[in-house]
């Protein structure tokens, strides 16, 4: 029997890391469809372009059939009630995620009741990835290839020599 749980996997992906795909992929796993929402993100400045981020998380699940990858702006409980979404799935790594990512599912629950929160830890190989930290650390010339999928890294050393 078929899961027919439609899943919102939201985020910025700027870039996706190891730590991202081992969420999504699990969550392949337990829900019928998972629909990565990469955020427009007009509150952040991003060191990739929304296609590139597309571009690179499309790449990375292109094998999981389950797995849609598309653009969003606004309210992510918008997009998740507009996709029929029952659920929301947030990655925590640390208490201090868990803190930020409860008061988000509150105040998503308060505006969308039939929309749950569920909450994954990542394997322990990849509890301290960050995008944040991977964009710093390839900025200072560090290496980073342990941390994201070989496309993504290529694309990330490609936009720091031009």
């Amino acid at each position: 029997m078929s899961n027919p749980t439609i899943a919102v996997f939201p985020g910025t992906f700027d870039p996706i890391t190891l730590g991202h795909q081992d969420l999504i992929r699990r969550s392949a796993s337990l829900f019928g469809t998972v629909i990565v929402a990469v955020a427009v993100a007009h509150h952040k400045k991003t060191m990739f372009t929304l296609d590139e981020r597309l571009a690179m998380v499309r790449e990375v699940f292109r094998a999981l059939p389950n797995v849609q990858v598309e653009s969003f702006t606004g309210l992510v409980r918008d997009f998740a009630v507009n996709h029929g979404a029952q659920v929301m799935v947030r990655g925590v790594r640390s208490v201090t995620d868990f803190d930020y990512e409860a008061q988000l599912a509150g105040m998503n629950r308060a505006l969308a009741p039939d929309v749950d929160t569920v909450f994954l830890t990542p394997d322990a190989r990849y509890q301290y990835i960050s995008s944040t930290l991977v964009r710093e650390i390839a900025t200072l010339k560090g290496d980073v290839a342990q941390f994201v999928a070989p496309g993504v890294h290529a694309q990330l050393m490609a936009k720091l020599r031009s």
